[in-house]
């Protein structure tokens, strides 16, 4: 547990970059983050407040787009993940702390790999698709923080523009990481660290933005990839040095 400043600006300083990063890029939060925070907090506590970061900057993003939130095509998404939330906190809450380094850093990297070819699946397409891609999530989403790239991958699977997928994730990042929580409970901070991780949120947010008016989306997309790949690749190394 942190009790210090030091390890206390640091975790602001990790929410800043991924809460950037999110609003630069759109994406990124959790590939960024996680890895830092599971290295800096331990695996439990780094993956849940991560789950209540994401979540609550989704819900800032939906506030402005939830007219455009396609619930017909959430239901399965959603249902899915609602089911394999529990499995993955439950495998999480059994496991070693070296193995969930590594197998966190493994989910992390995988994703990121998957991400950055864009990977055409026949099998992400459609309602049985959507089921898939929703449990895959979920379960990743509990167990290791990074639920998004399932759900990217069906999209890109499913044909949607970034308009359309934008919105909808906002709303899946949401329910998922409410039931992430739920199935978890929040992470143990004092109330100071509470305060560094908000201001963290609300500095990288506005950062964000002002350099989404400078950075091409293309490459800030790949810095975040970069940057989630070089952090899944440490939390491998750490888990591997601890074993």
């Amino acid at each position: 547990m942190l009790d210090d400043w030091t390890a206390g600006l640091l975790l602001g300083g990790i929410v800043l970059l991924g809460a950037s990063v999110q609003r630069l890029a759109g994406i990124g939060f959790a590939l960024v983050a996680v890895p830092a925070l599971v290295l800096l907090l331990g695996p439990a506590e780094g993956v849940v407040l991560a789950n209540c970061a994401a979540g609550a900057i989704s819900a800032v993003g939906l506030a402005g787009t939830w007219r455009e939130v396609r619930l017909t095509a959430m239901v399965p998404l959603v249902a899915a993940a609602a089911c394999t939330v529990p499995a993955g906190a439950w495998v999480a809450a059994r496991l070693p702390e070296p193995m969930l380094l590594v197998g966190m850093g493994m989910l992390v990297s995988v994703a990121v790999l998957l991400v950055m070819r864009g990977s055409r699946v026949p099998a992400l397409r459609g309602v049985g698709g959507a089921v898939a891609a929703g449990a895959a999530s979920g379960f990743m989403n509990s167990s290791a923080g990074v639920g998004g790239p399932a759900v990217s991958l069906y999209a890109v699977n499913a044909g949607w523009m970034v308009r359309e997928f934008v919105p909808n994730a906002q709303f899946y990042g949401v329910v998922v990481n409410a039931l992430s929580v739920t199935a978890k409970g929040v992470p143990k901070l004092t109330v100071p660290l509470w305060l560094l991780v908000a201001a963290g949120m609300a500095a990288g947010t506005v950062l964000g933005k002002a350099l989404a008016e400078r950075v091409p989306e293309r490459r800030a997309r790949a810095l975040v990839l970069l940057l989630a790949l070089v952090g899944g690749f440490t939390a491998i190394g750490k888990g591997l040095w601890s074993l």
